[in-house]
């Protein structure tokens, strides 16, 4: 898929509103100054308010799919603003798809 590249800069958030704590094994690629999230990364998730019934039920942390088909770093893709965040709860069970609220708009890839 096609967009902009994620970096560390990048805001993210669960389905519920949760904050994604960026950080990434690339020591390598920066977009606009900050290291450039790679598919293989995954990223906890604090503040994530969601309930099922009484039972508090938050997003622990975001995996992620759908990276750039042409750019790699060390092997797996980069993150783009097209790529799917499954925000998961201490279960594991998937509870919807991440936000991308904002990003870095210098490099993009394919």
């Amino acid at each position: 898929m096609a967009g902009n590249i994620l970096n560390t800069a990048t805001t993210i958030i669960c389905t519920h509103g949760g904050q994604a704590t960026l950080f990434t094994s690339n020591t390598r690629a920066f977009a606009d100054g900050a290291p450039v999230l790679l598919e293989s990364d995954i990223h906890p998730v604090v503040g994530c308010p969601f309930t099922v019934g009484i039972k508090y039920s938050p997003c622990v942390r975001i995996e992620w799919s759908a990276g750039a088909s042409k750019v790699i770093i060390n092997g797996p893709p980069v993150l783009v603003q097209t790529s799917i965040g499954r925000c998961i709860n201490a279960e594991g069970a998937t509870q919807g798809v991440a936000t991308i609220v904002n990003t870095q708009l210098k490099a993009s890839a394919q």
